[in-house]
């Protein structure tokens, strides 16, 4: 994981994304390193404590009390990852 710079949005540490009406706020905590490697048959996602509980906090977001299925967040290289990971998408899905 690169220590020098960090991808995960600097100047805005939220972003809101809207499902059916239903706003979910996304936050960032500061210096949160968030990696993404994809080995074949397996992920590793890597990060600091800060990426760690910013990872967490997306999780509750859309583990929320009425949080539409649906709802997601894309992570991208340079949009929330690390420079070079691979796309993660967190997304709430309510069929069992």
């Amino acid at each position: 994981m690169a220590s020098e710079s960090s991808s995960a949005p600097v100047e805005s540490t939220q972003v809101t994304t809207v499902t059916d009406g239903v706003a979910q706020v996304f936050r960032w905590e500061a210096d949160a390193r968030i990696e993404v490697r994809d080995l074949g048959r397996e992920v590793v996602i890597e990060a600091n404590a800060a990426g760690l509980r910013t990872l967490a906090g997306h999780l509750l977001v859309l583990a929320g009390d009425g949080v539409p299925d649906g709802s997601h967040l894309h992570l991208e290289d340079s949009n929330g990852l690390e420079d070079g990971s691979v796309g993660l998408v967190l997304e709430r899905c309510n069929d069992e």
